[in-house]
């Protein structure tokens, strides 16, 4: 198994969060980090500070040298897929080719009401979310997209310079949905996330994700799959240990310990630690 961190920039200090991603750097256990894409907290009073996703993503992404980098994941409804594909593109140069694309459908409300960006019916959310992956593969892998669908049209559009990563940065999609986002994973993704829940949820849905694949042709293997797995408040590492490995035991990839806030990087050689013991 594989480990990574996540820092949700809501609640929470650039000084405190930068200082996390630094000292994760240089523990050769996490292989990546990750925030998220929100405008509001989530799961906690709306009204309090949170930092945009993107932008913090491409300081920390220069603030470290080895750290696979992500936001896990973005929303696609708040931008355009040409303006994000330009966005991806231009930090995956910036970290040297460390960026994992990670992308999904939305689902936040509240700020899309406050904002006003549609977020529209789930139906509709899909169909314009595998629209919005199309146009980002295709902007990032070929000289020119032209695109007539129902949500985005394009002409002859551009995107250079292209990503260092070929055939572009990996595409992390998150969700459980079994008919319409593992689907779309198996057809489009090197890496799904899914959102919680327990190892029972996990293994039926990786196994209606390797039915997809096998409709399609494609080897799950290609696949790497991973969760959330949150380090609480009382920063109990065994019992944070003990949960990754229940799910290293179903099959599962990476898991990303989500940290709590206040963010310190003292949580983390003992983390390390803990979690060093599940590969022994």
């Amino acid at each position: 198994m594989r480990f990574a961190i996540k820092t949700s920039p809501q609640n929470t200090t650039w000084s405190d969060m930068l200082a996390v991603w630094q000292a994760a750097d240089d523990i050769e256990l996490f292989e990546s980090a990750w925030n998220f894409d929100h405008f509001y907290p989530i799961f906690s009073d709306p009204t309090g500070p949170c930092l945009e996703g993107w932008t913090t993503l491409a300081a920390l992404a220069q603030a470290t040298k080895r750290l696979r980098v992500g936001v896990l994941v973005t929303g696609i409804h708040y931008r355009h897929p040409a303006v994000l594909a330009n966005m991806a593109a231009a930090l995956d140069i910036i970290s040297d080719g460390r960026l994992e694309l990670g992308i999904g459908a939305g689902w936040n409300e509240e700020e899309s009401e406050a904002y006003g960006i549609e977020l529209g019916t789930v139906k509709e959310r899909f169909e314009r979310f595998e629209e919005a992956t199309q146009i980002l593969i295709s902007l990032l892998t070929q000289e020119s997209t032209t695109f007539e669908g129902k949500y985005y049209q394009l002409k002859e559009a551009r995107n250079e310079p292209k990503g260092v990563q070929r055939p572009h940065p990996p595409i992390l999609i998150g969700g459980g949905g079994e008919k319409k986002t593992l689907r779309f994973v198996a057809q489009y993704a090197q890496h799904w996330n899914v959102p919680g829940g327990t190892t029972e949820d996990f293994t039926r849905k990786l196994g209606i994700l390797r039915e997809h694949c096998a409709a399609i042709g494609r080897d799950p293997s290609e696949i790497t799959t991973s969760t959330h797995i949150r380090l609480g408040e009382d920063h109990d590492y065994a019992k944070t240990a003990a949960e990754a490995e229940e799910f290293k035991a179903a099959g599962l990839d990476l898991a990303i310990i989500y940290l709590p806030t206040p963010h310190t990087p003292a949580v983390l050689e003992p983390l390390a630690a803990a979690l060093a013991q599940i590969n022994r």
